[in-house]
């Protein structure tokens, strides 16, 4: 049976120059906010769906800015490989909470704290490049 590779749509929400990560009930990791893209979606149609799920936020994809396209070995599932297009989430309406889905969210710099686990992409490739270009600490 061949792996399905997961495709997916990664907000990147930035305040006070530290990132917003996200952390699922039955994860030990943190991760971006967003989700896969659903069959007939487009990258921003399914992260606006999914930071309406995740954080409660309404958000437009106008203010959706294209940061980059990312693979990796998808966290906890060895041999899947996911194709993570990021988007700068520039403005939202509403108060981010955590939606039943989300466990944990986390504000954090580059500098991860010990103990905390963060995704290959989001902790190994869009943070850095944040850091790079001067939008977080």
């Amino acid at each position: 049976m061949t792996m399905v590779d997961i495709h997916k749509a990664a907000g990147i929400i930035i305040q006070d120059r530290k990132l917003l990560f996200t952390r699922a009930a039955d994860m030990d990791f943190f991760i971006d906010p967003g989700g896969k893209i659903e069959p007939g979606e487009t990258a921003q149609q399914a992260l606006v769906r999914e930071l309406k799920e995740e954080l409660n936020i309404d958000v437009v994809e106008a203010d959706l800015e294209v940061f980059g396209d990312y693979t990796a070995e998808a966290a906890g599932k060895a041999g899947k490989t996911v194709h993570m297009q990021a988007f700068i989430v520039k403005k939202w309406q509403g108060t981010i909470t955590a939606s039943s889905e989300i466990e944990e969210l986390r504000w954090l710099t580059s500098d991860i704290p010990e103990g905390i686990q963060v995704g290959s992409i989001f902790g190994g490739q869009v943070l850095p490049a944040l850091k790079q270009q001067d939008l977080v600490d």
